[in-house]
């Protein structure tokens, strides 16, 4: 047996057993938080706060109809869950290494929704940043030990890339989202400047997120879906911003670019 071998053969251990019992766990918490956040057992997000996360909110707000996305992440996560209690995954090398992160970032995501509903809107960008450090981390153990499967890479890869993708571009909108509500509130040039240079850093997060995990097409999709809405929320809704809305759309397309072109360069030569 090589050391690339996805698969152990020895059997669970007391650790991988309470491994899975805590991402279990996990996720239940992270349904509960999902519950609070769309408004069945709390106030919806747009709604929590004041109104600071509405998708009018700020110039870096995203549309509505972005947040759609969450439904595949939670399925994924759903998926992730009982992918992880099938027997021939229960000492998968790569659940071990990723397992207890994976936990983590479904307890940060349902923590974010209830520290929203009290109004605390810095701790939010607290509990979004230390998300975001927990999918990377994750992301990058994922990246360094390829999956053995299709299916796999789908349930795996595919949910936490467009997990982190999503989360990388909300952590935007989040910030803005705690500077205005704290009274920042500049002149309409002055903002429109500040956007583009929060979404010009938000690129280069990306591109380096691209580079270190060698592309990864989950974590581009989600980054552009999200910039595009941010796009499609200035373009047609208020705040109105021509400004951000360009740059958002360049920003989508300088993520495919740099993605496809690390892609490109990972891949084995054909001679």
């Amino acid at each position: 047996m090589t050391t690339t071998t996805r698969e152990s053969r020895t059997q669970p251990d007391g650790a991988d057993r309470l491994r899975q019992l805590t991402v279990t766990a996990a996720e239940v918490f992270c349904v509960v938080g999902t519950l609070v956040g769309v408004g069945v057992l709390g106030t919806r997000v747009e709604e929590s706060s004041g109104g600071a996360l509405a998708a009018d909110a700020t110039r870096l707000a995203p549309a509505g109809p972005a947040f759609s996305i969450w439904s595949v992440i939670y399925l994924g996560l759903a998926a992730y869950t009982v992918w992880q209690w099938l027997p021939t995954q229960a000492t998968n090398p790569r659940l071990r290494a990723t397992g207890w992160l994976a936990a983590a970032s479904m307890v940060l995501n349902a923590a974010w929704l209830l520290v929203t509903q009290q109004g605390w809107i810095w701790a939010s960008v607290g509990v979004i940043a230390l998300l975001v450090v927990t999918l990377g981390v994750l992301a990058q153990r994922l990246a360094d030990h390829p999956a053995a499967s299709r299916t796999e890479r789908v349930v795996v890869d595919v949910t936490f890339g467009l997990y982190l993708g999503w989360v990388t571009v909300a952590t935007c909108a989040n910030v803005t989202a705690a500077l205005v509500d704290s009274g920042v509130d500049p002149a309409p040039a002055v903002a429109d400047l500040a956007a583009v240079l929060v979404l010009a850093t938000a690129t280069a997060i990306l591109a380096v997120v691209a580079h270190r995990l060698r592309g990864d097409w989950a974590v581009a999709a989600a980054a552009c879906w999200g910039l595009a809405w941010i796009a499609v929320g200035r373009f047609t809704d208020e705040p109105a911003s021509t400004a951000t809305g360009v740059a958002a759309v360049a920003a989508a397309g300088m993520v495919l670019a740099v993605n496809g072109y690390v892609v490109r360069k990972a891949a084995p030569s054909a001679t």
